[in-house]
């Protein structure tokens, strides 16, 4: 969302509207970025929104954000090079990537995260380059509707299960579980969990024996989904994809705490991607379902990373935070 200028009542020539929020900045001091005739407005709004909401939490940090081109991924990009650090974006398609990449002055590297082969490589090659992560984001993942011209008809077999279980009735469905191949199962699994394995254990083989870990540590943040606590209807191989992320962000933190490494996890609830777009039939019933009434933006999430892997978070390990506007509550 673009600011917007109102007028206002104080002493102030102009108010900046930002979301739900209002800036009353000290004009003369922010205008002082505008140099050699030229006012770039643009970047004189940024310096004020930054000045007003103490930006610059993850300064002096590199980030790499793996399934990052678009989605989700753009948008922890977005928030963790606005909050000072420079970021690595990593994608199957390198001139995404690229693309993302070069809107924050970050890096990009293309490589298969299901793939342990590619992935080593691809921390060598951020290695060569003289990057030294220090925040890794394992976010790349599949729905299991990519390309699938049956997409639409498999939301509303799940669906048909949801209503009919409300109901207490049997729905006149076969069980969705047997339309899931092996195939389909193995590439779930392989994309979100092997990757968020091959990563991690590529992530902490690269820092080991460096000498450069400054006091804040190291972060792993692992993308989860509230599908992986509460399981869902027509979604066994993502369910059990994310449920295994949530069980080695556990494990792990516990065995990288020592090594000045914090292991949490992000389960998203129902968040309006294009990932999400084939389930746009059940949108309505999920809207429902929610106390807060939407579902919810990437930016939900993506300020959710920014916490997780500054200085705020740095007594948090081992555990999954869970935007999901109270579609579920845990104990």
């Amino acid at each position: 969302m673009l600011p917007e200028f109102i007028p206002s009542n104080k002493n102030s020539l102009l108010v900046i509207q930002s979301g739900d929020r209002n800036f009353e900045p000290d004009w003369h001091k922010s205008l002082s970025v505008c140099i050699s005739g030229t006012i770039d407005l643009s970047l004189a709004i940024h310096k004020i929104l930054n000045e007003e909401r103490q930006v610059d939490r993850l300064h002096g940090r590199t980030a790499l954000v793996t399934g990052a081109a678009r989605g989700l991924g753009a948008q922890i990009v977005r928030r963790f090079a606005e909050e000072g650090a420079h970021v690595i974006v990593n994608d199957l398609n390198l001139t995404a990537a690229q693309e993302t990449a070069k809107k924050y002055n970050g890096d990009a590297f293309a490589c298969d995260v299901s793939n342990s082969s590619e992935v080593d490589r691809m921390f060598l090659d951020i290695a060569a380059k003289g990057l030294e992560i220090d925040i890794l984001v394992n976010n790349a993942g599949i729905s299991g509707l990519e390309g699938d011209n049956q997409a639409q008809e498999r939301v509303r077999k799940s669906l048909k299960v949801a209503e009919a279980s409300a109901k207490g009735e049997i729905p006149d469905i076969d069980p969705p579980i047997l339309e899931v191949t092996d195939s389909a199962w193995s590439k779930m699994l392989a994309v979100h969990l092997d990757g968020t394995f091959f990563c991690s254990r590529a992530f902490v083989k690269n820092y080991r024996g460096s000498n450069s870990l400054n006091g804040l540590g190291r972060a792993i943040i692992n993308m989860g989904s509230i599908m992986g606590t509460s399981g869902g209807a027509g979604s066994a191989a993502y369910c059990a994809a994310k449920a295994g992320i949530l069980g080695l962000t556990r494990s792990l933190a516990r065995e990288l705490a020592p090594f000045k490494v914090r292991v949490n996890a992000i389960a998203p609830g129902y968040i309006l991607t294009d990932m999400t777009s084939p389930m746009a039939e059940m949108f309505p019933l999920l809207v429902a379902q929610t106390p807060q009434g939407r579902l919810g933006d990437p930016d939900d999430i993506a300020w959710a990373a920014v916490y997780l892997g500054s200085e705020e978070a740095k007594f948090v390990t081992g555990q999954t935070l869970s935007p999901n506007g109270g579609w579920h509550m845990s104990q």
